[in-house]
Parts: structure tokens; C-alpha cells; sequence
């Protein structure tokens, strides 16, 4: 069956994920991740999409982002992916692809689950067992939201701002979300939402979202359809 198409509703944030080629490493050492970082802020400004969170791993990265035009998020990753390809290819003498096709998106229900996908995004490195804390990788945005590390990059949504009075308070009360497990229906969830570029949200919001969009943005029922006999 031929995939659907990507989409767009304003104001709606989608979780991205875009991996190396057959799993390969796509960041080889700390320049790369410094440079990748830098183009992302470039090419977000520049196509205008706010980025919530992000995190680069070995092989992949992970985004959350509120594009602010149907073109946003597209121009954004194809600027930022063909230009580092080009990087890294002339840094490593190699030619080709590099990432592993199109990248996968799922708009979510922000107001349902904004933090838990910032937490989603930001404990990567501790479930991949490179650090023991997400406030030990210096790569994601866990040390904006949690500690107020300016990194040019990190946007703040609303749910952000609704944690505490002061952005000290907001900040701790951040860090505190940390302190317990994701749940994990919602890690799968999430991870086949965004497999399949369906909505993540309750039947309410995917049925706007489907309203909005003009497609389908849900999976169809898994099994044949049941047929009627007729007479002969």
C-alpha cells in the first residue's frame, strides 16, 4: 500500500525522527554535532519552524517542531539534510546518501503530550546506556528546559510556561518530571503514530486533525472487510 502523504495543520506540533542509512552513524565526532546544531537553527529560522526539543544520537534525531507553514517543516529538513550530507561527505572523503530515506512525522496533541514527548526525546541517550542522566548529554535539549542553557535553538511552548510561576520554578519542575518512568503505551504510541504519519491524540483531536487535513490520519482496521451474501 503507497503511503500517504505527508501534511500540516497550523499551530499543530510533529515529532520527526530521521535515521542513517541502513542505521549508520551520521555524527562521528563533537564538531558534527556542533555544526548539525548551528544548520538546524539557521534552517529553522529560516523556514520558519520553532523547535521544541530535539536530541542527536549516533544514528539518529529525534525533533519536536511547530512548523508555522505547510512548506515549513519540508524546507527545513531538506535544507538542513542536503547541506550536511555535503559536509560530511567531503569531511569523510565518502560519497552518497546518507540519511535513511524521508524522515517520519506524527502531529501530537500538544496540550496532552508536550512534556511527555520532550521526555520521549530527551531520555534517548539514558535508554541507548550512554549516560545514566539526560542532564549528562550535551546534545539535547534537556539543558534548556531543565537548567536555562541558552543554545540558540530551543523554543518554549505553552505547557512549558504553564509548569511554574518563575522560570526558576518551571525549570525545577522540569527536572522533577524526570524522576519517574514514561509511560510505556505512550512510548508506543508515539513510536507507531510516527512510523505512520498518524495524529497522536485522543478521537477528538484526530478526527480535527482529519477535518483540518482533508485525509486520513488514522490507521485503517487491521483484516478484511466483511462481505455480504447475496442470493445467486
Amino acid at each position: 500500500m503507497a503511503r500517504l502523504g505527508r501534511y500540516f495543520v497550523s499551530g499543530q506540533s510533529l515529532h520527526v525522527i530521521q535515521r542513517g542509512n541502513d542505521n549508520n552513524a551520521v555524527f562521528f565526532d563533537e564538531d558534527d554535532y556542533r555544526i548539525y546544531l548551528d544548520w538546524l537553527a539557521e534552517a529553522a529560522e529560516r523556514y520558519a519552524c520553532a523547535v521544541l526539543a530535539y536530541v542527536l544520537m549516533i544514528d539518529h534525531v529525534h525533533l519536536l517542531v511547530t512548523p508555522e507553514r505547510a512548506g515549513s517543516l519540508p524546507g527545513m529538513m531538506q535544507s538542513l539534510g542536503r547541506r550536511y550530507v555535503r559536509y560530511i561527505n567531503r569531511a569523510c572523503g565518502r560519497t552518497g546518501t546518507l540519511w535513511d530515506g524521508r524522515y517520519r512525522a506524527t502531529i501530537i496533541d500538544g496540550d496532552a503530550y508536550f512534556l511527555s514527548c520532550c521526555r520521549y526525546i530527551e531520555l534517548n541517550p539514558v535508554r541507548a546506556d550512554m549516560v545514566g542522566h539526560p542532564r549528562q548529554y550535551p546534545w539535547s535539549s534537556y539543558g534548556a528546559h531543565g537548567y536555562g542553557r541558552k543554545d540558540g535553538l530551543t523554543a518554549l511552548h505553552p505547557q512549558f510556561a504553564r509548569l511554574g510561576r518563575s522560570v526558576a520554578a518551571r525549570q525545577a519542575a522540569y527536572r522533577a518530571l524526570f524522576r519517574g518512568k514514561l509511560d510505556s503505551a505512550f512510548v508506543d504510541a508515539l513510536r507507531t503514530a510516527t512510523s505512520g504519519g498518524w495524529a497522536l491524540g485522543d478521537d477528538t483531536f484526530k478526527k480535527r486533525i482529519a477535518r483540518v487535513a482533508k485525509r486520513r490520519v488514522v490507521p485503517l482496521p487491521k483484516g478484511r472487510p466483511k462481505t455480504t451474501k447475496t442470493a445467486a
